[in-house]
């Protein structure tokens, strides 16, 4: 992931709702995230498997600042 869509993606998570965040399953809200990045910035195929994976990865953490709102 490039810092660029790294910022991005960060940003996504601060600006976004945090019943959205919470409330998806965890497949729902990587999809979710995705799309979003998608929306801003066309993703490969390659991209989106690294961008998912880091979601997966970091899904602890994205639930942890939703639920800290």
């Amino acid at each position: 992931m490039t810092p660029l869509m790294m910022r991005r993606f960060w940003s996504f998570v601060e600006q976004a709702q945090a019943n959205v965040l919470i409330t998806l399953d965890d497949v729902s809200l990587e999809q979710w995230l995705i799309n979003r990045l998608y929306q801003e910035q066309y993703l490969d195929h390659n991209q989106t498997d690294v961008v998912s994976d880091y979601i997966r990865s970091r899904l602890p953490l994205i639930r942890e600042i939703a639920h800290a709102r």
